[in-house]
């Protein structure tokens, strides 16, 4: 199947549909399939065209750790594979309660830790994408300027080709951008949650990609009026309608599920073919 595309700065596109491994590893919480399974999953998407991983080295729990099962699973890389990673603030435990400039992972120390631990897991010289993670759960500012400039030296040392940023406001968007290019951003966005709608715009003007978490929900499915219908009218699941009506909704928009189950990742896939109609469109809002 043939994926439409889209350039993380400047280099040969990425499959708008691509594949987040958080669940891999069960992190934070939660299931997660057996190796031999996740090893299989991996290997699949990338033979249905999928050339863009999301990841991160603090993906792991219990001895089971995503960049370590995209290793096995995948190296030696596919040339076209990208693969995106992400440093700085942690979601789970004290961390998220604490103010941005306490947090852990944002003093140049950590974030080159974190940086470097990504490289060793995943067995590369150079990351495509880091993303830097905010963590603030307070709408307070995070500051911005010394991790930015950390990891644009980072950069320079050839540890990291692209930068992007995570859990972001338009705000902290618009001043990582003045800081450093910025070639993504990654937020929690959806058919049901669309607080992001200028900023989504705002990416695709710039040229950046606009990657949403929880893109059917996360762990609250979304349940939108007139989601089923439109699903039944394709012969499609609400989850696909879900993740078409995301790649309807700006061409900057890539698309990153997890899952741990291969049947539900061809379905995530064949999404990517699914074309809503204006009367799909308008009955969805």
């Amino acid at each position: 199947m043939t994926m439409e595309r889209w350039s993380l700065g400047g280099d040969p596109g990425v499959a708008r549909v691509g594949y987040g491994a958080m669940k891999l590893s069960g992190w934070p919480g939660g299931g997660r399939p057996d190796r031999e399974t996740a090893l299989a999953i991996l290997r699949r998407a990338v033979e249905l065209g999928v050339n863009h991983i999301d990841t991160s080295h603090y993906y792991a729990r219990d001895g089971v750790a995503a960049n370590e099962l995209i290793r096995e699973a995948l190296s030696p890389y596919p040339a076209d594979l990208v693969i995106v990673t992400k440093v700085g603030a942690l979601v789970e435990g004290s961390d998220i309660t604490r103010p941005p400039a306490e947090q852990t992972g944002f003093r140049p120390g950590e974030l080159r830790r974190g940086v470097e631990a990504n490289l060793r897991s995943l067995g590369v010289d150079r990351l495509d994408v880091v993303n830097l993670r905010l963590g603030s759960v307070d709408g307070s500012a995070t500051p911005l300027a010394e991790p930015l400039e950390t990891l644009l030296a980072l950069r320079e040392e050839g540890m990291i080709r692209h930068l992007g940023i995570s859990n972001a406001t338009a705000a902290e968007v618009a001043q990582a951008r003045r800081i450093a290019p910025i070639v993504c951003v990654q937020n929690a966005y959806n058919l049901a949650l669309r607080d992001d709608d200028p900023l989504v715009d705002a990416c695709a003007a710039a040229g950046i990609a606009y990657v949403p978490f929880f893109p059917v929900g996360g762990f609250q499915p979304i349940t939108t009026e007139h989601l089923d219908t439109v699903a039944a009218r394709h012969g499609a699941t609400a989850p696909q309608v879900a993740l078409a009506w995301l790649l309807a909704r700006s061409p900057n928009i890539l698309l990153i599920p997890g899952t741990g189950s291969l049947a539900h990742l061809e379905e995530n896939i064949a999404a990517g073919a699914l074309r809503l109609t204006s009367r799909d469109l308008a009955d969805l809002g």
